[in-house]
Order: structure tokens, then C-alpha cells, then sequence
């Protein structure tokens, strides 16, 4: 069976990586990548190195209409020139051109995994039409959560015969090993005290990831809890207004803002924290619901995404009833109220039996099989 996976705008892919070993473990499927970036990308050496083929289109999500047009003849040569079993699209744009070159190449199997979905429900609604587009080219469709799914029947159309929920998934080894060095050094360049309740957000600084919301319910529990800290971890454009946000309520010496934690170092950074926050709208998934969880730390979300999936209310973590800073508290002052470690042992087993890796290679590749199958 050989997959060709299309990818734009990332120069590496951590769950590629995961599923290419455990292909060359397994035997199957071959792959090969064609990706879409604006300067080669670091993972062509790494798929390169394990004896998959990987083509580089130059492209650039800046000038995206004309850049899509110009990748579009050259996804379909070297389509042609690979005859892949399977082409797999990933995110918008490698999914629209690359959906279009495989139907013209003829080749039947075309799965799109729905990773971006509500971005432009949330932010430019005539693109919209374009992801019913895209759905239609496809002859297959993963969703990864269950919010997900709706969504794209429900709002966008699609057929649910086309539809399968495969939830993202992590290798727990990868991600639960804390290292009590580093997490002794975090409580020392992050100034954190014994006393000190710590609370975690780790998500990009965009309007949908909540951060807002997020601020105003620390500022909300502060009032009741002083030795409240809140470490908000990641990068991006919306960082200043939510410093602003932190000091006009008054709370900035209560909140760390962090660039950024090496990946390897994240277990330990999940070692500090009592609670995990997010207060995100229309999570398509949510990777860090699954990595909080697998570290046995108890999760307050809004209803979105992986949480939503996997989360029963005061059993394995909260789930609050909309996406705002006074739910959140509420939330919050909730868990403060329950057994917090039972909580995050509870969320722990959830995870690992909902979002191991494991379970997301098993419905892709019976997703390939099926598709293989089909005349």
C-alpha cells in the first residue's frame, strides 16, 4: 500500500515522524511526502533518511491564490510520476490543490483529514465554500474529534457515509517522562513557591485559543485565591493585548508569560501545574487537552474539541458550559472543591485509553484498508 501524504506550511510534522517508524517496524504502508513551503523544509532529511521519497514545492501561504495556482500543475506531475495508492491531504492548502491534481491524475482513493476545520467559520466565512469544495473532491474524510464531525456534516455538508472519527493521538512515552531536574528548574526561573496554586495554558496567542478568557477567570479566582500563578506558555501576534489584558485587572505579578518550552522539556513543565486551563472556541482537537491529561493534571475546558470527546464533568475533569471568563472560574473553583488528584488520575486513564497513539495509527490505517478495499 503506498500513501502519499501532501503537507503545507510546516517544515516538520511530529505525528508524521510517529507514523513513518512504526511503518518501517510494520512494513506497510511505503510513503512518500510532497510538501508546501517557502524554504525547504528540516523534514525532507528526516523521510529522506528512512528511505521515503519527499518532493518540496515552493510555496508561499503569503501570496496563497497565486502560489495554490502555481503548485497545482506540478502536484499533478509529480502524482503521475509517483501513482500513489492513496493521497492524504493535511490543511487547507495543501488540501485544495492537492485534492484537485489527484482526481485529475485519477486516482480514486483521496482522504482529507479535517485538521483547520471552523478557522474560516470563525474568520473569513467565503472560504467557507471552498472547504464544502474540498470536501467533495475528497472521497474520505477524518474528523478528529467529535465536535469536528458535526461540523463538518452539520455546517459544511458533508455526507456522514464519508466521515470517520479518528482522534488525534500521542505516544505516551513521549510525553509523560518529567525529569525532576528540570522541573526543580522551572519552579526556580518561574519563581514558584510551594504554596503557590499553579494553573497552565499552553496555546498560540490567536482570538480562538481563549486566552482572554482564560486571564479573566485567574483574575477572577486570585480574588478568592492570592497564591494563584498562571504560567501561559506559546507565541504569536496576541501576546501584548493579553499583557495589557493581565495588567489592567491588576494581576500581572500573578502571571508568567513564556515564549516557549523545548518539546522534550513539556512533560516537565505539565509537572508544575495543579490545574490545566483552556478556553478555546471550536477546537478542532486540542493536542494539549491529551498531554495534560496523560501527566494526571486535572483539566478545566470550555466545551470544545478532544476535551468535550473525552471529558466527564467532575468525574475526569470540567467541562464549563461556554467559552468565558466567568464560566471558567466557576470551573475552576469547582475542581478546588473535589479530590484534584483522583480527578487527574481519572483524566490519565481516559487519555491514555482514547488518545494513544496507537488508536490513531489503528483508524488510519483501517480507514487505508477500507478505502483499498472499495471498487
Amino acid at each position: 500500500m503506498h500513501v502519499l501524504h501532501t503537507f503545507a506550511n510546516n517544515t516538520t510534522v511530529p505525528y508524521l515522524t510517529w507514523f513513518t517508524d512504526r511503518a518501517l517496524r510494520e512494513g506497510s504502508p511505503r510513503y512518500t511526502f510532497i510538501l508546501l513551503h517557502a524554504e525547504r523544509p528540516r523534514m525532507m532529511d528526516e523521510m529522506q533518511g528512512k528511505g521515503f521519497a519527499v518532493e518540496w514545492i515552493r510555496y508561499d501561504d503569503r501570496t496563497r491564490k497565486r502560489d495554490m495556482l502555481l503548485a497545482l500543475p506540478r502536484l499533478w506531475w509529480l502524482l503521475m510520476k509517483h501513482r500513489p495508492d492513496i493521497v492524504h491531504c493535511n490543511l487547507f492548502d495543501d488540501s485544495l490543490p492537492g485534492l484537485i491534481a489527484a482526481r485529475l491524475a485519477g486516482i480514486k482513493r483521496r482522504i482529507i483529514t479535517r485538521q483547520d476545520t471552523g478557522f474560516h467559520w470563525l474568520h473569513a466565512r467565503r472560504w467557507m465554500a471552498l472547504d464544502r469544495w474540498n470536501n467533495r473532491m475528497a472521497s474520505h474524510i477524518i474528523a478528529i474529534s467529535g465536535e469536528n464531525e458535526r461540523f463538518i456534516i452539520e455546517r459544511e455538508g458533508a455526507p456522514a457515509s464519508k466521515v470517520t472519527l479518528v482522534h488525534n493521538g500521542i505516544p505516551p512515552e513521549n510525553f509523560t517522562r518529567q525529569d525532576p531536574t528540570m522541573v526543580a528548574h522551572f519552579r526556580e526561573r518561574f519563581h514558584l513557591r510551594p504554596e503557590h496554586l499553579v494553573i497552565g495554558n499552553v496555546a498560540r496567542y490567536v482570538a480562538w485559543k481563549g486566552h482572554r478568557h482564560v486571564i479573566e477567570a485567574v483574575a477572577a479566582i486570585i480574588a478568592e485565591h492570592p497564591n494563584v500563578r498562571l504560567l501561559l506558555c506559546g507565541k504569536g501576534a496576541g501576546r501584548p493585548a493579553m499583557e495589557r489584558l493581565a495588567s489592567d485587572l491588576g494581576i500581572s505579578a500573578n502571571v508568567v508569560f513564556i515564549d516557549r518550552i523545548e518539546p522534550g522539556d513539556m512533560p516537565s513543565f505539565y509537572g508544575l501545574l495543579d490545574i490545566y486551563v483552556h478556553g478555546a472556541t471550536l477546537e478542532p482537537f486540542g493536542l494539549v487537552y491529551a498531554e495534560a491529561m496523560m501527566n494526571r493534571i486535572p483539566v478545566v475546558s470550555t466545551p470544545t474539541g478532544a476535551a468535550l470527546d473525552a471529558i466527564t464533568d467532575e468525574q475526569n475533569g470540567i467541562i464549563v458550559q461556554e467559552a468565558s471568563g466567568a464560566a471558567l472560574a466557576d470551573g475552576i473553583r469547582r475542581l478546588l472543591r473535589l479530590d484534584r488528584r483522583a480527578i487527574g488520575d481519572a483524566g490519565a486513564r481516559t487519555a491514555m485509553r482514547m488518545f494513544h497513539f496507537d488508536r490513531m495509527w489503528e483508524g488510519t490505517i483501517g480507514l487505508y484498508r477500507k478505502a483499498m478495499q472499495e471498487p
